[in-house]
């Protein structure tokens, strides 16, 4: 794997070692095959609490990438983003970097009178055309009705929606899956190689194994709502050498 570039072999080899770890975890990812394709992708279900609550004019977006804001996500019980920053897990990104001042006591919210409880689909797709992987969701209610966009930007944490807004091509839009022709919510990797680069730099340098897709994700799965466990930090992985044979399954 070269610096910067995951071609989909070394793609399919870090999504293998995650799932290794995501077993001994009990983290609920898994591999699932395209029928009659040699193509898959990696997909988690998680469950994730919202509070109703009357919106909040919070100002400053000044872009149609979303809404205002009218929330603020759950923070992070365990202070990822800096633990994963000292365990060489994320990367310095501009998309994370200000998460851990705003871990106090904000409340995710959908809209007034949501449900309770939403369940989020993440899949993990390879993008050949950026040579990196996506992150493709969709949620519901309990009731099982499909968020709208607009309550999808409405769950993500203001410093994430504010930065997202400020690049347009690098947001959250509804894009048909790949995969599936289904309808899914999908962040944009345009960016993926920038904020990439200098973690897989360092690595590079430091002679230290990396795992692509697992420190992806670590920055930008929580913008969505996707904290990627402290203990994957406490045994890393190393990235599969190119020409191995081994693949999900």
């Amino acid at each position: 794997m070269s610096c910067c570039v995951l071609e989909e072999e070394d793609f399919r080899r870090c999504c293998l070692l995650l799932l290794q770890r995501s077993e001994q975890l009990s983290d609920g990812w898994s591999w699932e095959a395209v029928q009659g394709s040699e193509e898959g992708y990696l997909r988690k279900t998680a469950l994730r609490p919202v509070a109703p609550s009357p919106a909040r004019d919070q100002t400053g977006s000044g872009s149609d990438s979303g809404p205002p804001a009218s929330c603020q996500s759950c923070p992070d019980p365990q202070g990822q983003e800096k633990e994963e920053e000292e365990s060489g897990l994320g990367a310095s990104s501009d998309i994370a970097e200000d998460d851990e001042e705003d871990e106090d006591d904000g409340v995710c919210t959908v809209s007034e009178g949501s449900s309770q409880v939403l369940q989020y689909e993440y899949h993990i797709l390879h993008s050949c055309s950026y040579a990196a992987p996506v992150l493709y969701f969709r949620a519901f209610t309990q009731e099982g009705r499909s968020l709208s966009l607009e309550e999808v930007w409405s769950s993500v944490h203001p410093n994430f929606r504010l930065r997202l807004q400020s690049s347009p091509l690098n947001t959250i839009t509804l894009q048909e899956h790949p995969l599936l022709g289904q309808p899914f919510f999908m962040l944009h990797p345009c960016r993926t190689e920038e904020f990439m680069r200098p973690v897989l730099q360092a690595a590079q340098e430091q002679h230290r194994p990396v795992n692509y897709v697992l420190s992806w994700l670590s920055v930008v799965g929580p913008v969505v709502g996707l904290d990627v466990p402290l203990k994957y930090s406490t045994q890393l992985c190393p990235a599969a050498a190119p020409g191995s044979s081994t693949q999900p399954g």
